[in-house]
């Protein structure tokens, strides 16, 4: 079955993929579009974009949430847009995107290593690094970063006049958050802060199904939990320490080597 567009808000549309569980965001304005994260190869930025014109023909803005790969590689084909990301979004992806892509080639099936291959690397051209405010076809749009989480550049983009909120993947829907490039000391402040900060009731997580603030605001206080476990299993020493935690033990024990990391100050 082809993914559909779910409308969360005026003119606010949600598309869950198959593909790593990941949501696409467009918001429609009076001639112009934003869409949000664009998949993980410019064949699947092609069907979005096929999709995308579905609902509209007008010219858009591109926003990336962060510098992980299914949330930018579909970047090319929707050029000359405007690309918006957090300024260290765009430094990693200069940084190391050839390198990320040269994982994800050894990591896919064989059948898709020609269509990763083949993406061309391109970082966002428009950054900053707290807050923006973009005019999508006479529509506000506030992006923000408020803080370290789920990696050094998450951003999230609100939509005040339909009260939805695209947490990118500071929120995951499904499966336990992922920590592997994250921050996990610092990810619960940053988390309640977007809470705190605006207040949308529909929140739109980078993976899995649309949710609630409730359920954003469940999830901040488990990845506060999280972090307190890390800190104390860092003074007390792992022992039984890995079955306090709420998620499976190899998402564990990445959550610890990260605040591990981040305790003995190897991480910036």
């Amino acid at each position: 079955m082809r993914e559909q567009w779910r409308e969360v808000g005026d003119r606010v549309y949600v598309r869950r993929h198959r593909s790593y569980d990941m949501n696409v965001g467009l918001v429609v304005g009076d001639g112009h579009c934003l869409v949000l994260d664009t998949r993980m190869s410019h064949r699947e930025a092609a069907d979005l974009i096929e999709a995308i014109r579905r609902i509209t023909g007008s010219p858009w803005t591109v926003v990336n949430s962060h510098s992980h790969f299914d949330h930018y590689f579909g970047n090319a084909p929707f050029l000359p847009a405007e690309i918006w990301g957090h300024v260290r979004c765009a430094e990693e992806i200069e940084r190391y995107g050839l390198e990320q892509r040269a994982r994800v080639v050894d990591g896919v099936p064989e059948a898709r290593r020609e269509e990763v291959e083949e993406v061309v690397i391109v970082p966002p051209d428009h950054t900053f690094t707290t807050a923006a405010t973009l005019d999508i076809g006479g529509r506000i749009i506030h992006l923000r970063h408020f803080g370290l989480g789920h990696s050094s550049n998450d951003i999230v983009t609100y939509v005040p006049d339909a009260g939805v909120v695209f947490a990118g993947d500071l929120v995951e829907q499904g499966a336990p958050p992922a920590f592997g490039d994250s921050y996990p000391l610092d990810w619960p402040e940053t988390a309640a802060a977007m809470l705190a900060e605006l207040p949308g009731e529909v929140v739109v997580p980078g993976h899995g199904a649309v949710v609630d603030r409730a359920f954003a605001e469940a999830q901040a206080a488990e990845l506060a939990t999280v972090a307190a476990l890390a800190r104390r299993a860092h003074v007390e020493g792992l022992r039984d320490m890995v079955k306090q935690f709420p998620y499976p033990e190899d998402v564990t024990r990445q959550i610890i080597e990260r605040a591990f990391m981040q305790l003995d100050g190897l991480l910036a």
